[in-house]
């Protein structure tokens, strides 16, 4: 099999490569962030509460932990550019779910699909996120995944306001006049209501299909992960388990996709909650996806030359803080705002947690990965826990879960970044 070269001179060799994933992180952003509309529409659509309307992020996000180590081991056997192909297949066949799903307005067929679709985000993830990460000098590895967040980002602002034009028109119209219908007549208006999801899904599915035959025929090269220096070395690093810098790595990586997600996902919820229209609070992703796009540009132009990717992280924490602080203290549309802020501070995190975390793992670096996919999980169990506050208190109030999350952050920004490889001696 072909193999790509890696390093600062393989920069024209990349570059077919990298346009290739860059549509590739298009996909799975759209396909990932249109569970923003997902929440409040099948939170109108099946009659659910809060923290029910979040079990669309907790099985969409609970299949990377489920998942994980599955995909490390089919992309031992196939590599990454086969490992990507069928990634999309079986994305595909969780938007196919959502045809019975729609047809019966069953609640947990909608859930099955999710779940399925991030089964095959989990394997598209695993090949794709160190493929881009080996793809080239390991310092610049955060400026080559910030270039991939912006078509991943980009894809999460377009596809809540696509689907939301679907699925939401009239939706604060339709609220008002569900309170005042029959039992039967509101089960015949919440059928033609889940019936909107069927046209965008299918065509979703076709598109991942031809995605995936795009793959398997492409000249996409495999690449392999360096050793590292010292790998071979007999007695030393034995144990995946021994990189400390990987474990914290995961744990981080877990919290920050919990805060983004969230970010991300409640937004339409919540200016929904504050007396913003659906009409209107449908375009919140996007705010918030967009402050992720100027991040990723900042990315680009600063790393690693006026700022190196560690640094960034610590910036990137520290405003989510204060961001998290502002949502929780202001009121209105300045709330929403710092939730949308949001999505500048995380910008970066998830750019600068990769390469930093599997520095150094050499041939760990595929099982690493997949590792660092299962923190992904974060974004099942984060948002669920937030909807069981909000609940309990309010969707305001229930967003003080995120300071904990960008305070871990910011540790492993400064210190956990730096812990030494354990090493086992032999003796002599």
């Amino acid at each position: 099999m072909k193999k790509a070269n890696t390093g600062a001179g393989s920069t024209a060799q990349n570059f077919i490569p990298i346009i290739i994933i860059s549509l590739l992180f298009f996909v799975f952003g759209f396909v990932t962030w249109i569970n923003s509309i997902l929440i409040p529409y099948l939170k109108i659509a099946c009659q659910l509460n809060n923290l029910e309307s979040y079990l669309v992020a907790f099985a969409f996000y609970i299949a990377y932990l489920v998942m994980a180590i599955p995909s490390a081991w089919l992309l031992k056997k196939t590599g990454f550019k086969n490992g990507m192909s069928a990634g999309l297949l079986i994305m595909a066949i969780g938007a196919l779910i959502f045809i019975p799903a729609a047809l019966t307005r069953a609640y947990p067929l909608f859930l099955s699909g999710l779940f399925v679709q991030g089964t095959g985000l989990a394997v598209l993830q695993s090949a794709s996120n160190p493929y881009i990460t080996i793809l080239g000098p390991i310092e610049s590895a955060a400026k080559r995944i910030s270039m991939m967040g912006i078509f991943n980002k980009l894809a999460g602002a377009i596809a809540p306001i696509i689907l939301g034009a679907v699925t939401l028109k009239d939706a604060d119209l339709l609220i008002v006049r569900l309170a005042a219908m029959s039992d039967a007549e509101k089960q015949l208006e919440l059928d033609q209501l889940a019936h909107r999801v069927l046209l965008p899904y299918i065509i979703i599915m076709i598109v991942l299909v031809v995605l995936a035959v795009f793959i398997r025929l492409s000249s996409l090269p495999e690449v392999e992960a360096p050793q590292s220096a010292d790998e071979n070395t007999a007695g030393t690093k034995p144990s995946l388990w021994q990189f400390p810098h990987l474990v914290v790595g995961i744990i981080t990586l877990f919290v920050y996709v919990g805060a983004e997600v969230l970010a991300g996902d409640s937004i339409v919820n919540y200016g929904a909650s504050l007396g913003i229209s659906l009409a209107t609070s449908k375009f919140f992703t996007a705010c918030t996806m967009s402050g992720m796009v100027a991040g990723y540009i900042i990315g680009i132009i600063c790393i690693p030359r006026y700022i190196k990717q560690e640094k960034a992280l610590t910036v990137s924490a520290i405003l989510g803080v204060i961001f998290s602080v502002a949502a929780v203290l202001t009121h209105g549309y300045a709330s929403v705002f710092c939730i949308a802020l949001l999505g500048l501070a995380n910008s970066l995190v998830w750019p600068a947690i990769w390469p930093l975390a599997i520095k150094g793992l050499g041939s760990y670096t595929r099982t690493g990965s997949s590792l660092l996919i299962m923190g992904i999980a974060g974004g099942a169990l984060i948002p669920l826990l937030y909807g069981r506050i909000a609940d309990m208190f309010s969707l305001q109030h229930a967003y003080v879960i995120l300071i904990p999350c960008y305070l871990m952050i910011f540790y492993f920004s400064v210190w956990g970044h730096k812990l030494v490889p354990q090493r086992v001696t032999r003796s002599n």
